[in-house]
């Protein structure tokens, strides 16, 4: 399995280049580690670091206006490859696509996604423009 964590420049340069100034939804898909995996080698479970990403970054959050959403616990993969499962599933709402960089750029943020990084085995991040919600597909 590809291990993806953190945006490469090249798809964070995409993502800045898209319009900043509207409403964006991210949505995460999230595969913990076991065993957290952190450079200076202290020890935690994948869980209890990424539960520690989000007790530093979530203040952060929310002072940039973000909102949860909606979340889940992803319990079985109906449609898609059996080996791709996730422990997370949400959807983080950002009142622009600036608030979202300006989040990745703050130093508290940057203090606590150590964490995340320790913790997350691979993951998906994608974003989307929101639209309301209806009775129709797609």
């Amino acid at each position: 399995m590809t291990h993806h964590v953190d945006p490469t420049r090249e798809t964070f340069s995409l993502f800045k280049a898209l319009p900043r100034n509207e409403p964006v939804h991210m949505l995460n898909l999230v595969k913990l580690r076991t065993a957290a995996a952190y450079p200076d080698g202290r020890t935690a479970t994948g869980a209890q670091a990424y539960a520690e990403y989000g007790a530093q970054s979530g203040p952060v959050f929310r002072k940039l206006g973000g909102m949860i959403l909606w979340s889940g616990s992803p319990k079985l993969m109906l449609i898609g490859p059996p080996e791709e499962t996730w422990d997370k599933a949400f959807i983080a709402a950002y009142p622009s696509a600036q608030a979202f960089i300006d989040m990745l750029r703050d130093p508290a943020y940057r203090a606590a996604v150590i964490h995340r990084q320790a913790a997350v085995e691979t993951s998906r991040l994608i974003r989307m423009a929101p639209r309301l919600p209806g009775e129709g597909f797609g």
